[in-house]
């Protein structure tokens, strides 16, 4: 997977919200407009060819109107109420700090917080959430920040306080019991790639991935944490024996499905809106040594998603014939750049010659992993489980790689990108679950028509089904109501001057869905209103709704989400 190089002038963007009594709007409106005056829109015409300049103006941007917050918020109310507190010498508002978590991954939406924390221990963040639950005379909210990988602002706080969990450090210990077997204790601040080379260690690995692992526990577990493996295993979610939980009261909980349950379910998949995750209990499987690796390309829709439905209707944990990676994405010519690399230079002229008949492909992305006792059998394994699909016969491709070169598949494309200084740029992403007897009707008018008549498509375009039984529904994260469903994840780069021509894309993309009752449901969900958050939850709003007046009643929690914190 590769996010496409792009970059335009520079374009800040801030958005603004405002809470609480008239005198506090007052004072905040006061203090919002000081620290944000040098933040309008900028457009830089000098560095719309250039990259490394573009992105280094956006820094520049951020860096000098934190110099002008900085003196204010030295005499900040909240800031000098904060230091009173026994956490005052990991509180920073040094324009670095402010800066970057100011920003996100999407570089979409930039809310400008008052303070940063960088605890040295998970008892910091709960003397700070208590603080803010039960004591402070200024209401200010928090939002826990792992790398910020967020696309529309979700880990932001606005004239709160951010917590930045990396500064936790690395936590990871792999233990083995009768009733669970292997597992691992993890922070939740710990980076997924970090948790893989310490379980490696010990010959076992987890069992669920997200693609990319330069991700956070706490960040995946609040969202769901899927990929191609998710047909098999289930979500990161579902593959969790416990945690630790810091609530919006600033008390600490342990919760499993037996004990606080109802703490356990809501927050997995619960987008941070009613603890801090600061341990989670991780299951763990034999760790594999390689993988192999097929892509096989089709021009027909009905071939492709019946062929990936067969393919994940194998999937029993412990079976040897199912597969253990199963993924899908959508080719064209806009976007090749996120795909044409895994090909061999020899085999490109005749990729593209096919693209050129059809204008659209579909890819089914497979992988089998191996090790020394399974070695002998790998190919003829594959070999019994790809048979008789309908892909076109000629367009077969297939590479051996090792187990963590596989997953860590994306990081190779990220640094290639960040040397191009052509990794942070907007990132305004979709990620949509469709309902399995809609997805005909979803190709139809929207990968046929809308993207293929705007051409505007970069990065890649996921296609791929999940099983609903691998997922809990008391969970809080919510899936289509169908045995099968599909992840569509248009993850697009653009340019500073451009991403709302993509965003665009994206609302036609809904609001085709919404005409035509496609019921689809946001992965990474994004809504300005009430409505659209009750729409999502459905059934599941009620409980959601109790669980954070039961937990953050205040709600001082993840106020980027926009759930219960609206503009």
């Amino acid at each position: 997977m590769t996010w496409l190089r792009h970059s335009l002038p520079v374009r800040v963007f801030i958005y603004e919200t405002l809470e609480g009594s008239p005198s506090q709007l007052r004072h905040k409106r006061q203090r919002t407009q000081t620290c944000r005056s040098s933040f309008h829109p900028f457009n830089f015409r000098m560095a719309q060819n250039h990259p490394v300049v573009s992105h280094c103006m956006t820094i520049t941007l951020i860096l000098m109107s934190t110099l002008v917050c900085q003196s204010k918020l030295l005499n900040d109310p909240l800031y000098r109420e904060l230091l009173s507190l026994p956490i005052a010498s990991d509180l920073h508002i040094d324009p670095e700090s402010i800066a970057e978590a100011s920003v996100d991954f999407g570089l979409i939406v930039r809310e400008i917080p008052a303070v940063v924390l960088r605890p040295s221990h998970p008892e910091d963040i709960a003397v700070l959430v208590a603080f803010a639950n039960s004591k402070s005379s200024i209401p200010f909210t928090i939002s826990a920040r792992g790398c910020g990988h967020s696309v529309r602002g979700q880990a932001m706080a606005r004239d709160g306080v951010v917590v930045d969990m990396t500064s936790l450090g690395n936590k990871t210990a792999v233990s083995w019991s009768q009733s669970l077997g292997h597992y691992a204790d993890v922070g939740g601040q710990q980076l997924w790639i970090n948790v893989l080379e310490e379980t490696l260690k010990h010959g076992v690995t987890p069992v669920s991935w997200t693609d990319y692992l330069y991700l956070t526990v706490g960040g995946t577990l609040s969202n769901a944490g899927i990929s191609g493996e998710t047909f098999r295993y289930g979500p990161q979610i579902s593959n969790v024996y416990e945690m630790d939980v810091i609530t919006g009261t600033g008390h600490f909980f342990s919760c499993s499905p037996h004990k606080n349950p109802e703490l356990f379910y809501s927050v997995l998949g619960g987008l941070g809106q009613f603890g801090i995750i600061t341990r989670a209990r991780i299951a763990l499987g034999q760790a594999p040594k390689r993988a192999m690796w097929v892509r096989m390309l089709y021009s027909d829709f009905s071939a492709f998603t019946t062929d990936q439905e067969r393919l994940i209707s194998l999937h029993g944990r412990d079976r040897d014939e199912a597969l253990d990676y199963v993924e899908g994405q959508l080719f064209m010519r806009r976007n090749s750049d996120s795909w044409i690399s895994f090909f061999s230079l020899s085999d490109r002229p005749r990729l593209m010659s096919l693209l050129t008949e059809h204008e659209l492909l579909y890819c089914i992305e497979v992988a089998k992993f191996y090790d020394e006792r399974t070695r002998s059998t790998v190919d003829k394994d594959l070999k019994t489980i790809l048979k008789d699909l309908s892909h076109i016969p000629e367009f077969l491709f297939q590479k051996d790689v090792g187990y963590v070169d596989f997953l860590n598949r994306v990081r190779a494309e990220e640094l290639t990108l960040r040397e191009l200084g052509l990794w942070n740029v907007p990132h305004p992403w979709l990620n949509l679950f469709v309902p399995k007897s809609r997805i005909a009707d979803f190709n139809t008018g929207v990968f046929k028509n809308i993207v293929l008549r705007k051409n505007i498509t970069t990065g890649p375009v996921l296609i791929y089904p999940m099983n609903n039984d691998k997922w809990d529904d008391r969970m809080s994260a919510v899936i289509p109501d169908e045995d099968v469903f599909y992840t569509v994840g248009f993850l697009l780069s653009s340019g500073f001057k451009d991403w709302q021509e993509f965003d665009l894309q994206n609302k036609e993309v809904l609001l085709f869905c919404e005409d035509n009752g496609i019921k689809v449901k946001q992965y990474l969900p994004n809504y300005s209103s009430e409505r659209e958050w009750m729409q999502h939850f459905g059934p599941k709003w009620r409980a959601f709704q109790e669980s954070k007046a039961r937990f953050d009643p205040k709600m001082l929690l993840s106020p980027g989400q926009r759930i219960f914190n609206q503009n």
